[in-house]
């Protein structure tokens, strides 16, 4: 039993903390998994532009039991909403967003992640069958997040000094939020931010493989 899965911030609060990072006016795209929660979280006094790519722009949060329309969903095929002023494009469109530079953040989910800033976030096995659309978006946006568990289900590791498993994007991961601490990628490696207040640095670095600088 992996006994951290359940220790540390719950996955609202790490979507909470993601989503108190983004500027006014932001465009932000949001992964499958864990990353769409982050549009629940958003300060009313911003504007942030929630992109899906499957061709929405101004997607809004999660659709309740009386706002579903299995026609408008999102890149996930979970059924959203969306915002006054929010439009529909074509596939093609919205991968020339992502492509052109247009995105300021992108959050992702991550199978692992290395100190240099390389993700893994897809494997050719069963559940995630390809790529998808991270692999655009690791190059086309301008800050990557990955939102994840620390350690895997079994207990090992995610954060590691060379990622193992097949790369979605090289030197590509800006911040890692986890349910254990916020991880800034530098040029010397992962750099703490904010760690879960009831576990001390001992213990991160334990269930870290790579070093983690911490001041």
């Amino acid at each position: 039993m992996n006994e951290f899965i359940n220790l540390g911030w719950t996955k609202d609060e790490i979507a909470k903390k993601i989503a108190n990072e983004f500027p006014h006016g932001s465009y932000v795209n949001l992964g499958i998994g864990m990353p769409e929660l982050v549009s629940k979280f958003v300060d009313e006094s911003k504007e942030i532009i929630y992109h899906s790519e499957n061709g929405l722009l101004g997607m809004g949060p999660p659709a309740n039991e009386n706002e579903l329309d299995f026609e408008l969903i999102n890149a996930g095929k979970k059924p959203v909403t969306i915002l006054p002023g929010g439009s529909y494009c074509h596939h093609a469109d919205s991968f020339s967003m992502i492509r052109g530079g247009h995105i300021d953040y992108c959050v992702l989910g991550a199978m692992e992640v290395s100190e240099g800033g390389d993700l893994a976030n897809w494997t050719t096995g069963k559940g995630i069958p390809a790529v998808g659309g991270a692999m655009d978006l690791v190059v086309g946006a301008k800050n990557v997040f990955v939102m994840s568990q620390h350690t895997t289900k079994d207990g090992s590791p995610k954060f590691l000094k060379n990622c193992s498993l097949p790369l979605t994007g090289k030197s590509v991961v800006t911040r890692v939020y986890s349910n254990l601490a916020i991880l800034d990628v530098t040029p010397e490696g992962f750099k703490l931010k904010e760690m879960f207040e009831k576990i001390d640095f001992d213990l991160l670095q334990k269930v870290t493989e790579a070093k983690i600088i911490s001041n």
